[in-house]
């Protein structure tokens, strides 16, 4: 026999009717406040509007990111602006006789560059010359900074050639030379010098350093004059400022070696 279920009753409303379940609700029924979600009007809905739209996050971010930098730009113009006016406060407290002690002695320094330059020239700095084997001994006590190129008639020695020539004219307060080296034998056996080319630095007449070759220019000849000119700079024969020393970086040890020393010396980094 079939048993008889009873239907199930629903709490009733205070009129006593009862309160029916729908499948699905109403676009129409109450609707629940989400956090972060925002729902349409129901002319919105009825003109078939989405139930409900997102909140523009990726325009947040670019809003916030955009105060972020603002605020980093308007920090930077201060100290800059608290820069220059604590300049201008220290130009205001000077007096007469302080504004021209400044100034003979800017006129001092002027003309004392002016000498040193002077004299650079009249060695030979400025200038990329060849210089025979006897001559190097004078020119490497003349100069204080002195940079030899031993090189033969090759590619590789030519693409050096046309570096050091636009340094020689940059850098007035280092000398710069080239020497046949097989038209030195007594001087490319005395600073061993083995590979081809190969640049001597030479500092009060004694061979600090070496660059051999172009291993340490990325080991290809399509290097640059700046690569030159740092690694250069990194053995401090040459500053950046052209005059005198600018935040001189340590460079490794090398062997020192006077350029009279005899054969039974350190050896060199061409060995």
């Amino acid at each position: 026999s079939w048993a008889v279920i009873p239907s199930p009753t629903y709490p009733t409303k205070p009129c006593g009717r009862p309160i029916t379940r729908t499948s699905s609700p109403s676009p129409h029924s109450a609707q629940l406040p989400i956090a972060g979600v925002r729902f349409p009007s129901r002319s919105r809905l009825a003109a078939g509007a989405p139930p409900f739209l997102l909140p523009p996050v990726a325009a947040t971010m670019d809003g916030v990111v955009s105060q972020i930098l603002e605020q980093q730009v308007l920090s930077v113009a201060k100290a800059v602006e608290d820069k220059l006016d604590e300049e201008i406060a220290a130009l205001e407290r000077l007096d007469p006789d302080d504004i021209e002690a400044l100034r003979e002695r800017r006129i001092l320094q002027m003309r004392r560059a002016a000498e040193r330059r002077a004299k650079w020239r009249a060695l030979g700095h400025g200038e990329y010359s060849e210089v025979p084997e006897k001559e190097f001994f004078a020119a490497a006590k003349a100069s204080e900074r002195l940079v030899c190129h031993f090189y033969r008639d090759n590619w590789p020695c030519k693409v050096l050639d046309k570096h050091l020539l636009i340094l020689a004219k940059q850098h007035v307060e280092t000398r710069f030379i080239k020497v046949h080296a097989e038209k030195a034998p007594f001087l490319t056996e005395k600073l061993r010098i083995a590979v081809l080319p190969t640049l001597a630095i030479v500092k009060n007449a004694k061979v600090e350093d070496y660059v051999v070759g172009f291993d340490e220019l990325g080991g290809k000849d399509d290097f640059s004059t700046e690569d030159l000119e740092e690694r250069l700079a990194r053995s401090e024969i040459i500053f950046l400022d052209g005059e005198g020393p600018s935040n001189p970086s340590k460079h490794a040890a090398a062997t020192k070696r006077s350029v009279r020393q005899s054969d039974t010396g350190n050896s060199s980094d061409s060995d």
